[in-house]
């Protein structure tokens, strides 16, 4: 009896311990926060502005965008909104170099908190696939069955799609049917690939087990394995088909069996028959002279440059005072040419880190198709951009700092972001236009526009009033900071595609093809055009909102002057 009491004692003496250290932890973890929040409380002080006071806006932003002046009232520490965002030293003159490049710390709060907001603005999985639920894709066409797949030889060798989000049997078939393919098949339940021919190699119904990650319930492929659709059926109802361009009038070159892989010859050949031959060989060139039919890619002996005047083909349109003649029609068919889509992460890691640097809305997505599709190297990211990885762009999930990608998409602009890199492809666009762009994409994603309402309220004026002077600060802190500099101006990379882009490639230190190129030029879109209907003659920007960047755009112009670069296009101004 003794022992047991002396145990129920020695153990509630331990008892007793434990509770005064866990009381003493509980107590200086409150101090602390005490601590904290009093720190706070005298920081706002000595600045100025008590907790429970009004937080002024400075008059000039709410007049800026149109907006009212507004106040902010709470305690503690506060995110920037913005209206409010940025505080206008009141000694330095208004849109001076040195103006811009002081407000530029407080710009890049702004700015962080919005591009960051990008991933919590994709929807998120699981209502993508609630929604695919509610809304099933009805699936077209007739299923041919499972076959193997190897994603370095392809069976299906025409055009490819990812979305790695909401992948249907429908969408890949209407994408496929759209560019004038026989085949739809889907891999790895996110992957589609169009073909005019049937894959060799069938594999057991089972070994398709991938469910669809758009919708649920329907099967789209597996590892290596191909859900195959023939899409025969189904072209009709695939909405628009891809049309039928005509590239030109060019000098045929002078053995055209060598230069084009097909042929056919056919009495009364006309411009459709043509390329749906062509189509069917899945080549992205119908080229006609007289009664023969041509198909192939643009290459270094045919690389569709410089054409000829029209008039010296108008034989070509008549089959029989044509036949052999100088010059032939090309027209470019719905197939995607796709000599350069496959790309990869570097094998070793690069030795110069280089940033592709622009403000937001400038082209940088469509750049970077440009570049990877003419290296055949991913490019990557400081943000994580589900969106783009979805449809894609692999290397927006590896890490920006990896030196696996090529270059490096960024839009900061403080000193220490820019001198982290080597050199860098600084991308500038009519602000303008930029504005404009990366409005949409804050309300409408990468491929829509904003509506409407959203134009006529109050966040297109505290938006404009926000980044219309970080497009300018942006250009000059890396004019400032930046080591070795490549300035691509995007209207300049629109009109002389190809000269451009050789350029860009060429201060990246990788060596292309000229057919590469070609092909890029052939499919120089890719798949991030805006869709949907773009209103005309829009015209967003106030006399106000104008004033103030033209008087940015003329900072910029002569800044880049004074670093020896060429000026902005004279296009910018005036508006």
């Amino acid at each position: 009896m003794a022992k047991a009491f002396f145990r129920l004692q020695k153990f509630l003496r331990r008892i007793q311990v434990l509770l005064f250290f866990l009381t003493a932890a509980y107590l200086m973890a409150g101090s602390l926060l005490l601590l904290q929040r009093g720190r706070l409380v005298l920081q706002q002080g000595s600045r100025g502005t008590p907790a429970n006071q009004a937080v002024p806006v400075p008059e000039e932003m709410g007049r800026a965008g149109g907006a009212e002046p507004r106040t902010l009232r709470g305690p503690g520490p506060r995110l920037l909104e913005p209206a409010d965002a940025l505080q206008e030293p009141a000694p330095q003159p208004r849109h001076s170099p040195h103006w811009l490049t002081s407000r530029n710390s407080e710009l890049r709060q702004l700015r962080r908190r919005w591009l960051h907001r990008l991933s919590s603005d994709q929807e998120p999985l699981h209502t993508a696939g609630l929604k695919a639920m509610k809304h099933p894709a009805e699936h077209k066409g007739t299923y041919m069955g499972c076959f193997t797949h190897d994603s370095r030889e392809r069976t299906l060798k025409g055009a490819v799609f990812y979305d790695l989000r909401k992948m249907t049997v429908a969408h890949c078939q209407e994408a496929c049917a759209e560019r004038a393919y026989s085949y739809a098949g889907l891999a790895s339940g996110a992957e589609c690939f169009c073909g005019n021919t049937l894959p060799a190699a069938a594999a057991s119904p089972e070994e398709c087990n991938m469910e669809c990650r758009g919708q649920r319930g329907s099967v789209c492929g597996g590892v290596n394995r191909l859900s195959v659709y023939s899409g025969e059926q189904l072209r009709a109802a695939a909405g628009p088909r891809r049309n039928v361009i005509y590239r030109g009038c060019f000098r045929a070159p002078e053995n055209l069996t060598d230069t084009f892989p097909a042929s056919l010859i056919q009495p009364n050949l006309t411009v459709e028959m043509c390329s749906e031959f062509c189509s069917k060989k899945e080549f992205p060139l119908a080229v006609i002279r007289g009664q023969e039919c041509h198909c192939g890619f643009p290459t270094r002996r045919f690389p569709l440059r410089q054409g000829s005047d029209g008039l010296r083909c108008s034989g070509a349109r008549n089959a029989s005072s044509a036949a052999g003649g100088p010059y032939c029609l090309v027209y470019q068919t719905p197939v995607q040419d796709t000599r350069c889509t496959d790309r990869k992460f570097l094998t070793t890691k690069s030795k110069v880190f280089v940033a592709l640097s622009s403000f937001p809305g400038a082209g940088n997505t469509w750049a970077r198709h440009l570049i990877e599709h003419a290296t055949g190297y991913y490019t990557g990211s400081y943000y994580f951009d589900g969106a783009l990885y979805n449809k894609g762009f692999k290397g927006e999930k590896d890490h920006w700092r990896s030196r696996r990608t090529i270059c490096v998409k960024t839009h900061e602009s403080g000193r220490t972001e820019i001198e982290m890199f080597d050199s860098a492809i600084l991308l500038i666009r009519n602000p303008y236009k930029s504005l404009m762009a990366e409005f949409n994409r804050k309300y409408a994603g990468h491929l829509g526009y904003a509506t409407d309402h959203t134009w006529k309220g109050k966040e297109w004026p505290e938006f404009v009033n926000s980044y219309a002077s970080w497009w300018a600060s942006h250009v000059l802190e890396w004019l400032k900071y930046g080591k070795r500099l490549l300035v691509v101006h995007y209207e300049d990379l629109k009109q002389s595609l190809i000269p451009k882009l050789k350029e860009m490639v060429e201060f990246l230190n990788v060596t292309v093809t000229e057919d590469r190129l070609l092909c890029v030029e052939n499919n120089r879109d890719g798949s991030f055009k805006r869709s949907g209907a773009k209103q005309k003659n829009f015209e967003p920007f106030t006399q106000e909102m104008k004033d103030l960047i033209d008087r940015y755009i003329l900072t910029v112009d002569e800044a880049l002057r004074g670093r020896n670069f060429s000026g902005l296009p004279r296009e910018y101004v005036p508006r």
